[in-house]
C-alpha cells in the first residue's frame, strides 16, 4: 500500500465514507487536532513518565485514535454504527484515572506555572493541546452533529493531563512553581 494517494493534491481528503471535503473544513481541524494531541502524548511517553503515567497515557492514546475516528465519520454516515464512539464509559475512565491520582498529591492552593520536569512539562503542552481540540470540537458542533460525548471527554481529558503533570512533578520531586503576581 502506497502511502501517497495524490487524492488530497486539490485540498480536499476524505472522510471515513468516501464524501470529500475540504482540508480546512471543522472537522478537519478538529479530528487533527486530536492526532496532534496524540502526537504531544508520544513525546511524553517518551520522556520516561512514571510507569502509572505511562500506562494511563498509552490508554488515552487507544481514545484519542478511536476519537479521531469518530470525528472522521459524519454521524448520519450508513454503517456508522460500526466506527467507535466516544461514550460515557470513556469519561467514566478519565473521571476514575483523576480520582486515583489526585488522591496522591497534595491539595492544589494556588496557580501553577507549567514546567518542571519534562515529562511534565510535556503533559502541560498536551493539556493545551486537548483544550484546542475541545475548542475545535465546540466549533464543529455548532453545524455538525459530533456527538453529545465528544466535548464532554475533551474537557475531562485536559483535566487528567493536568493531574498527570502534577502527579510527575510530584513523583519525581520537583517543586511546582506558584503563579504570583
Amino acid at each position: 500500500m502506497k502511502i501517497y494517494t495524490k487524492g488530497g493534491d486539490d485540498g480536499t481528503t476524505a472522510l471515513f465514507g468516501g464524501k470529500r471535503v475540504h482540508k480546512d473544513a471543522l472537522r478537519i481541524e478538529a479530528y487533527g487536532i486530536v492526532d496532534e494531541l496524540n502526537s504531544v502524548i508520544g513525546v511524553v511517553r517518551a520522556h520516561a513518565p512514571m510507569l502509572r503515567t505511562n500506562d494511563i497515557l498509552s490508554a488515552i492514546q487507544h481514545s484519542l485514535f478511536c476519537l479521531g475516528a469518530d470525528l472522521a465519520t459524519e454521524q448520519s454516515q450508513k454503517n456508522a454504527g460500526a466506527i467507535p464512539r466516544i461514550a460515557g464509559r470513556d469519561i467514566q475512565t478519565a473521571e476514575a484515572f483523576i480520582d486515583e491520582i489526585d488522591a496522591q498529591l497534595p491539595p492544589l492552593t494556588h496557580f501553577i506555572l507549567p514546567g518542571g520536569a519534562p515529562s511534565a512539562a510535556f503533559l502541560h503542552l498536551a493539556r493545551t493541546v486537548c483544550r484546542n481540540a475541545e475548542r475545535a470540537c465546540v466549533a464543529l458542533s455548532k453545524h455538525e452533529d459530533i456527538g453529545a460525548q465528544v466535548v464532554i471527554y475533551l474537557n475531562r481529558l485536559s483535566d487528567l493531563l493536568f493531574v498527570l503533570a502534577r502527579y510527575e512533578n510530584n513523583e519525581k520531586g520537583i517543586s511546582e512553581t506558584k503563579w504570583g503576581v
